[in-house]
């Protein structure tokens, strides 16, 4: 591959999507495994060398452009010119776009238009912004914390519901202990590999499409539990819409569950913004870290620190992500 062809990459709760154009040749790679952490952070020496391989596995070669939309940016990404470092010379780059995983999937929904998108998958993250003044996160703040109506979110109500009806106590679901038990076993090896992972988040998500499995059957405490997380991620919309014009959409693969996120979101939208548009995403965060790769070789992708960072060979020293010296070009704090 020459190196004008461009890569895009996306790294969520779910593992690393990556898309690569060269010419008229396309190529796909998927890692589903965890992202790596160390102390709770995302671990990028070894995120660098997963990505590497995930995209040499899909089209060996060197890229003019590469964009990378990695969760926990900001904060839990302590150094944003690791990754440039690392893949700079291994893939011959001359530029290397680093965003928030939301700044990607805004893009990927709609393209470079102002508007709310709403980025659901293990956790939550929305992002309302004209990627030029106007920066406004909501939620992102991880399944113990927040990331209400996410996939965790979603896994944790479900299983709450199933340990209840194991222990007989009120609110339980016979429905979800089933599920539950056909996927984890015994309760106990559901505590002791929840508390036991470094990735606990991960492992309650994977529960979320069980719980959608149920509702679908119609089991009512399943079905509570979904119209809750659409009516979450509608609040969540609109606490970023502020400055806006009212635009919304999605991404993520919570969102696969449509028929059970969407009427709860979109009306819990229009009861605070009754003038509301929804337009479906033009595509997903890997499409949109592939058209921030293309833009940013163009030089018409300028850096939004923390939320997101353009390096090329010629930029100087600026703060990181946690405000310590990284490579790359200054630029306005978000939000």
């Amino acid at each position: 591959m020459s190196r004008t062809g461009f890569a895009g990459v996306d790294v969520g709760g779910g593992g690393i999507r990556v898309r690569i154009e060269a010419g008229e040749a396309s190529a796909y790679g998927e890692d589903a495994a965890p992202v790596p952490r160390r102390q709770g952070r995302v671990d990028l020496d070894r995120l660098a060398s997963r990505i590497a391989a995930v995209v040499e596995n899909a089209t060996p070669g060197r890229f003019a452009g590469m964009a990378i939309g990695v969760t926990g940016l900001p904060g839990l990404v302590r150094d944003p010119g690791t990754l440039w470092r690392a893949l700079r010379e291994r893939f011959g780059l001359d530029v290397l776009v680093v965003a928030g995983d939301m700044v990607t999937t805004h893009v990927g929904a709609l393209g470079f238009r102002p508007g709310v998108v709403v980025a659901a998958g293990t956790g939550v993250i929305t992002l309302g912004t004209d990627l030029d003044g106007v920066w406004n996160q909501s939620d992102g703040w991880g399944h113990l914390l927040g990331d209400h109506g996410g996939g965790a979110w979603v896994g944790t109500q479900g299983l709450h519901a199933a340990l209840r009806a194991h222990d007989g106590r009120a609110g339980g679901s016979i429905a979800l202990l089933e599920r539950m038990t056909a996927r984890f076993g015994h309760p106990m090896d559901l505590v002791a590999l929840v508390y036991e992972s470094g990735s606990a988040a991960h492992h309650l998500a994977s529960f979320a499409p069980c719980v959608g499995e149920a509702a679908r059957a119609g089991d009512p405490v399943a079905r509570r539990i979904w119209t809750e997380a659409g009516r979450q991620l509608g609040q969540t919309a609109v606490a970023a819409a502020t400055g806006l014009e009212p635009v919304f959409s999605w991404g993520g693969r919570l969102f696969d569950a449509a028929d059970l996120l969407m009427e709860p979101f979109q009306s819990t939208v229009r009861e605070s913004l009754p003038g509301a548009r929804f337009a479906p995403p033009l595509g997903t965060s890997a499409d949109g870290a592939l058209a921030l790769a293309k833009a940013a070789a163009d030089g018409s992708v300028q850096p939004h620190h923390p939320y997101l960072y353009v390096f090329t060979t010629s930029r100087p020293a600026v703060p990181d992500a946690a405000g310590r010296s990284g490579r790359g070009p200054a630029g306005s704090a978000g939000r």
